[in-house]
């Protein structure tokens, strides 16, 4: 019976510390606003930019900027709401407490059309700032998340911006 209320105790206390840290760690988060995040993007186009993944840059933000627009438009394949109602969410969720995003930078987005390997990579960054302004300033229906679900506005923004930040940490600027 002590071994049980031991174990109990414990694992009450360890959930505690977890609720309290993640939100201590939301509190404490500075996120990337859009505007921010646009000219970010702009400064990149006076560097050489490297990927540290299988893609290059321009793969990068083309994949960036169809995330970005799908958003608006709807995604071509979704995962099922099973899916999306506990896993997916649940993923948000950490990366919203976490303030950062962790996926396979090198995986398309489920039914979306091949990317070039090659082409003008100013030009892709320039696709992902539009494609972030266009949302800024979207009034109308925010599609769900092929894998998220339904997010809010500002919910999607903050996904964007921990999507986009997480490619950028795998590019060398020189």
């Amino acid at each position: 019976m002590k071994k049980r209320r031991f174990v109990f105790t414990a694992l009450a206390a360890s959930l505690l510390a977890t609720a309290g840290y993640a939100s201590y760690r939301k509190s404490t988060i500075v996120m990337t606003s859009i505007p921010d995040m646009q000219a970010k993007l702009a400064s990149l186009k006076s560097g050489k930019l490297t990927s540290q993944t299988e893609w290059s840059p321009y793969k990068v933000f083309v994949h960036l900027a169809q995330s970005i627009e799908y958003s608006l438009t709807g995604y071509p394949e979704m995962k099922p709401a099973a899916f999306q109602h506990t896993a997916g969410s649940a993923a948000f969720y950490a990366f919203s407490v976490a303030g950062a995003m962790k996926h396979n930078l090198s995986e398309p987005i489920p039914g979306a059309p091949v990317i070039a390997d090659s082409g003008e990579t100013n030009a892709a960054i320039d696709m992902v700032i539009a494609a972030l302004q266009k949302f800024e300033s979207h009034a109308g229906e925010i599609k769900p998340h092929f894998a998220y679900g339904e997010l809010s506005k500002a919910e999607f923004a903050k996904a964007h911006v921990m999507h986009i930040e997480n490619h950028l940490k795998a590019m060398l600027v020189a």
